[in-house]
């Protein structure tokens, strides 16, 4: 989270980590002695303090200092709505009203810090989705002091993610992930990053609790710690202390904004597949299944002649969908999901995210109480937007973005165009919101990812210019579409 100390995602402001600091106070003891037992050489006095044992503390010296090169400050500049001063009272209602409101400037230069860690010896570095936001540029500063440009390889809304990539001329120092399935609540954590704007700093502490959900996505499941988070440290890593990745620092619980010893990390075994498929493609697809599910509890396990309170209950099966399409029901109960059991409705979303659209999976369903099994083929989820049109830096990293957003068209074939970046090529070259796309070159399309899978052979084949074949208020024409940088 860039370092702005107020509440944010929902009052969850950043991520962070807890300084953890014990002390064993000595007592004064009088120790008592029967007079029958031999007194020692010394016996102590009366009043004479008797040291406790101290606690041996861990020492996190060498492992800070091994890790430290690898973590680094995310710098970004955007632009931001202005606000508009209140006008004089003298001059409302006058010429002047006019004047002076068109001279305010509409934006506003806006900068923001955060934290990040590099993945990859090529440059590959992780941090936050809400750290980048809608930036113009992004700035990478290393710990030996020098300060990259970034370029936004992909990022995932829905986990916070975000992967850049740096040029740095040579090899970099990479971590490397850890198991955080493994991770125990009391296992002592170490969080490194950018708090304030200070540079980078250490924390330790412990963690407080595993699979907090916080409100922040359907795919909540964040380790909680008391390491101290404050805002800046947004992105950067939680590391066990073998010195692997095992989080990366989120968000924090607070009421005033800095740390309250109640800080959030996504899990790195969720991570690693987001950061390895917006690496591949610079998105992340997952699967969908069209259901509304929810919890059960007893008096419904009873209703659906469920024998306990397990599974993901179907309140509703949306028209259309892959489930309606496989006979799925309301009242139906997802018990399982491939080999894996569903015990929650968390588990069938994350089993269903986990994997891509188009992927055939069986689903076990209490029905009536009796157990059935559905074949079901997943979809795309539907509005997703297509970040290999519209997101930084084109759908393979190559060549411009084409800055367009697709969805299905629901009056027939091809891709309704749902959005155009007023920046963007598209826009630049004549597309407009509500044109549906029936063509690119010479592949046909019934639907978004034909859109995609056609831009993405384009440029595999290093064709500058594309045409699209586009349908516009009844009418068909051709516009040509530049695939490669200038």
């Amino acid at each position: 989270m860039p370092n702005t100390p107020k509440r944010s995602r929902a009052a969850l402001a950043v991520s962070g980590a807890l300084a953890l600091a014990l002390a064993l106070a000595t007592t004064a003891l009088t120790p008592w002695t029967p007079k029958a037992e031999a007194q020692p050489a010394n016996p102590p006095t009366a009043g004479m303090a008797v040291a406790l044992p101290r606690a041996s503390m861990p020492d996190f010296a060498d492992l800070a200092a091994r890790v430290a090169p690898s973590v680094v400050r995310v710098t970004v500049i955007g632009r931001a709505e202005a606000g508009i001063p209140e006008l004089p009272p003298q001059f409302r209602g006058t010429p002047f009203e006019r004047f002076f409101r068109d001279q305010m400037p509409r934006q506003r230069r806006q900068t923001g810090q955060g934290s990040g860690f590099i993945i990859d010896p090529a440059g590959f570095v992780v941090t936050n989705n809400h750290v980048i936001g809608e930036a113009e540029t992004v700035k990478v500063q290393l710990a030996d002091g020098r300060d990259l440009t970034a370029k936004v390889v992909g990022n995932d809304p829905q986990t916070d993610l975000a992967l850049l990539k740096v040029d740095a001329g040579a090899p970099l120092p990479a971590l490397q992930w850890g198991d955080s399935d493994k991770l125990r609540v009391g296992n002592w954590v170490l969080a490194m990053g950018n708090p304030f704007g200070l540079g980078g700093s250490v924390t330790a502490g412990i963690v407080s609790a595993r699979g907090r959900q916080i409100g922040a996505g359907p795919y909540d499941d964040f380790i909680q710690t008391d390491a101290p988070i404050n805002p800046g440290n947004s992105g950067g890593p939680l590391f066990s202390t073998s010195g692997e990745v095992i989080g990366i620092n989120t968000a924090i619980y607070s009421p005033n904004g800095a740390n309250a010893g109640i800080g959030f990390a996504v899990p790195s075994n969720l991570a690693r597949d987001v950061v390895n498929q917006l690496k591949e493609t610079g998105r992340v697809e997952r699967g969908w299944l069209g259901v509304s599910i929810q919890r059960l509890d007893e008096e419904l396990a009873q209703a659906v002649q469920a024998s306990d309170r397990k599974g993901a209950l179907v309140a509703s099966v949306q028209e259309g969908s892959p489930a309606a399409r496989a006979g799925l029901q309301a009242g139906d109960v997802v018990v399982g999901f491939n080999d894996e059991s569903v015990e929650a409705p968390r588990d069938l979303v994350e089993a269903v995210g986990s994997q891509k659209p188009g992927t055939q999976a069986t689903l076990t369903v209490l029905r009536h109480g009796e157990r059935v099994q559905q074949k079901v083929t997943l979809g795309q989820p539907p509005g997703t937007r297509m970040a290999a049109l519209e997101g930084r830096g084109g759908e393979d990293g190559q060549g411009p973005s084409l800055g367009i957003r697709l969805a299905p068209n629901r009056g027939g074939d091809g891709a309704l165009v749902a959005g155009v970046d007023p920046d963007g090529i598209a826009a630049e070259r004549g597309l407009q919101e509500g044109d549906v796309i029936l063509r690119v070159g010479r592949q046909e399309v019934s639907r978004p990812e034909d859109v995609v899978q056609a831009v993405r052979a384009a440029r595999r084949e290093n064709r500058k210019v594309v045409a699209l074949q586009v349908e516009r208020e009844g009418n068909r024409i051709f516009l040509a579409l530049p695939l490669q940088a200038s």
